[in-house]
C-alpha cells in the first residue's frame, strides 16, 4: 500500500504554527471599540473530556463582508469568558481572558480544564459592552465511570440553499448530552449552481468558495442562521468534514473530476484555504490547527465507560477513486488490496484502538457509506466509488478488525447520502446468513436535496438486493440515539419540508440494538401524514452531477 507523505501529521509542527495563549492579560482593549454586536455568529463547544471542553465564537460583526474579515479592524482583542454552573452566572466556576488573533479570523478555542466530570456548565464571551449568546456544555463522565444513559444525536448534509435548518431546530429543542456533525456542514458552490429539485428556497452570497476569504464568508452566511446557532449552543459537538467543506468528491490531493479548480498547487491552495477556515468556525482543540495543507481531525473521545468515540477522516488520506466519481458496473479496482480509503496510519489508529477498547459501545463517526450497497439485482456489483463500496478491502481489514479485538458493539454513523438508513454490518456482505458484526446508522441531510419524501418500503427493490439493509427514508431530520448499557435506542427523526420554515418533527422509525446482538430490532414505524408519499418508481430525478444519495 502507498504511504503518503501526510500518513501522519505532527501535531508539534501543527501547534507550532501559532500559539493562542490559555489567558490573556485581564484588561480592557486600548484600541477603538467595536460599534456593532460581534457575536453575530453565536456560539459553541465541542471535544467534551471530564474536566472541560472546548469553548468557541468568532467575532464577525458584518458576518457577510467579501473580504472574510467579518467587518473586524486587521488586529487582535482581548476578550473574557465566562463558565458558570447556573446559565445566569450567578455560580461562575472559571474566567480568563484570551485573543482572538486577526491571524485566525477572530476566533476563539478555549480548552477548558479543572471542571467536574458528568457536568453541566454555561458559558459566554464578553468584549467591550457586547455579550455573546449563552452556551450549554457538558464535561464527559470520569474515566472509570459506567453512565445509567447518554443521549447522542447526529446530522450532517446542510445545503443552504436547498432549505431552510428546522431540523437543527429541534436537535437544540431536544437537548442531547453530545451532537455528531459528520461532514458537509457547508457547500462550496456560487448560487444557483447546485439546485434541489423543487428549485432552491434561499441563496448564497458569494462566489464558489475557493479563497480563504470566500470559505469565511460562507462558514459566516451558515453561522447566521438562528437554527444552527441553537444546535450548537444547546450541546458540546464532535465535528469532522466530509467533501462539501473543500470541493466535491475531493480524494486526498485530487479534485472533483471536472472541477473549476485543477489538480495540482491551484487545488492545494483552495485546500488549505478551506482546511484553515474549517479550524476558524469549529470548536477544535489545538492539536487540529492546521499546518499548511495538512490537519489532524481523526481523533478519540472517551464518555466513560459507556462510549469510545472514534471521529474518522475518510478523506485527506485516501486513494483516488477508482474508475473514476459517482456509481459504477463492476468496477474491478475497487478491490484492489492495495488500495485504501483511510490511509496506513489512520487505519493502524483505528485497529489499536479497538485493541485498546474496555467501552461497552464503540461508535465510528464517519462520512460515507460502509455497508456494501450493490445496486445490480444480478451477480454483478453496481456501486458507489466514493463510498467504502469503492475500497473493499479497506472495509474488510476494519470489519477483520472488529471480530479478531472482539469489539463487543461496534456502531458506525455515518452522513453524505442525505437519506436515512439502517444496516446491519456483516462479515461477508454477499451472504446473509453471515455472522452479523455491528450496525451502520446513517443520517438523512438537514436540508440537502430539498423536500424529501416518505419512501414505502414494501415496494423497494433495492431492500431485497440488499438484505442486510433494514431501512431508507428520504425525509430530512437527524438521528437521535439514547445509549445505555444494556441498548443502544435509535430515532430517525425526520421533518415533512424544508422549503418552509417551522415543520413539525416525527419519529418514522425507530430500532433498538441489544448489548452483544449486533442487530436491529424494530421497535416503531409510522409513515409522516404531512409529508409526500412515493414508491421506488415515482423517485424524482437527481442531479447526478452533485447526488451523493443516487441509491
Amino acid at each position: 500500500m502507498q504511504l503518503s507523505r501526510r500518513i501522519l501529521l505532527a501535531s508539534s509542527a501543527a501547534t507550532a504554527a501559532v500559539t493562542i495563549p490559555a489567558a490573556a492579560r485581564a484588561q480592557e482593549n486600548r484600541h477603538r471599540p467595536l460599534r456593532k454586536d460581534p457575536f453575530r455568529l453565536g456560539v459553541a463547544s465541542g471535544d467534551p473530556t471530564p474536566d472541560g471542553a472546548v469553548l468557541w465564537t468568532r467575532l464577525a460583526p458584518e458576518p457577510l463582508a467579501e473580504d472574510g474579515m467579518g467587518g473586524m479592524p486587521n488586529r487582535d482583542y482581548t476578550v473574557r469568558w465566562e463558565v458558570a454552573a447556573d446559565d445566569r452566572f450567578r455560580r461562575r466556576v472559571a474566567s480568563g481572558w484570551d485573543q482572538a488573533r486577526a491571524r485566525w479570523g477572530h476566533s476563539l478555542h478555549i480548552e477548558l480544564t479543572g471542571l467536574e466530570p458528568g457536568r453541566e456548565y454555561f458559558f459566554r464571551f464578553k468584549v467591550g459592552q457586547w455579550i455573546s449568546p449563552t452556551g450549554r456544555t457538558r464535561t464527559a463522565p470520569a474515566a472509570d465511570a459506567m453512565p445509567e444513559q447518554f443521549r447522542m444525536a447526529f446530522a450532517s448534509c446542510s445545503q443552504y440553499e436547498h432549505g431552510y435548518f428546522t431540523a437543527y431546530r429541534h436537535l437544540a429543542e431536544s437537548q442531547p448530552d453530545l451532537v455528531l456533525h459528520l461532514g458537509d456542514y457547508q457547500y462550496e458552490h456560487r448560487k444557483d449552481t447546485y439546485v434541489a429539485p423543487g428549485g432552491n428556497v434561499r441563496d448564497h452570497d458569494g462566489p464558489e468558495t475557493v479563497t480563504l476569504a470566500n470559505y469565511r464568508q460562507r462558514y459566516a452566511q451558515y453561522k447566521s442562521d438562528p437554527d444552527l446557532q441553537a444546535a450548537h449552543a444547546a450541546a458540546p459537538w464532535l465535528v469532522v468534514w466530509d467533501d462539501h467543506e473543500v470541493d466535491n468528491n475531493w480524494a486526498d490531493e485530487v479534485p472533483e473530476e471536472g472541477a473549476d479548480v485543477p489538480a495540482g498547487e491551484a487545488f492545494l491552495a483552495r485546500r488549505e484555504a478551506a482546511f484553515q477556515a474549517f479550524w476558524e468556525n469549529m470548536p477544535l482543540r489545538r492539536s487540529s490547527i492546521p499546518n499548511g495543507i495538512d490537519m489532524q481531525i481523526y481523533r478519540r473521545i472517551e464518555w466513560g465507560r459507556l462510549a469510545r468515540f472514534h471521529m474518522m477522516d475518510t478523506r485527506q488520506f485516501r486513494d483516488d477513486q477508482a474508475c473514476g466519481d459517482g456509481f459504477r458496473q463492476d468496477c474491478s479496482a475497487a478491490w484492489d488490496e492495495e488500495r485504501s480509503i483511510t490511509g496506513q496510519a489512520q487505519e493502524a489508529w483505528l485497529l489499536d484502538g479497538f485493541q485498546s477498547s474496555n467501552a461497552r459501545w464503540d461508535l465510528l463517526g464517519q462520512q460515507v457509506f460502509f455497508a456494501q450497497r450493490d445496486g445490480d439485482e444480478g451477480p454483478g456489483k453496481y456501486t458507489s466509488m466514493d463510498a467504502w463500496d469503492g475500497y473493499v478491502a479497506s472495509r474488510n481489514r476494519i470489519v477483520q478488525g472488529m471480530l479478531d479485538h472482539q469489539v463487543r458493539n461496534p456502531v458506525v454513523l455515518t452522513g453524505d447520502v442525505h437519506r436515512h438508513w439502517a444496516s446491519e454490518i456483516l462479515a461477508d456482505f454477499d451472504d446473509p446468513d453471515s455472522t452479523p458484526v455491528g450496525v451502520e446508522l446513517v443520517t438523512s441531510s438537514i436540508s440537502s436535496g430539498g423536500d424529501g419524501y416518505d419512501e414505502i418500503p414494501e415496494n423497494s427493490s433495492y431492500l431485497e438486493i440488499n438484505p442486510h439493509i433494514k431501512f431508507r427514508n428520504t425525509l430530512r431530520g437527524f438521528v437521535q440515539t439514547t445509549i445505555t448499557p444494556d441498548q443502544l435506542e435509535v430515532d430517525f427523526q425526520v421533518v415533512p419540508t424544508v422549503s418552509e420554515q417551522g415543520a413539525a418533527l416525527y419519529t418514522r422509525r425507530s430500532y433498538s440494538v441489544a448489548d452483544g446482538e449486533h442487530r436491529l430490532n424494530q421497535t416503531y414505524d409510522q409513515p409522516v401524514p404531512e409529508a409526500q408519499i412515493l414508491s421506488e418508481s415515482e423517485e424524482p430525478r437527481v442531479d447526478v452531477e452533485h447526488a451523493d444519495d443516487r441509491l
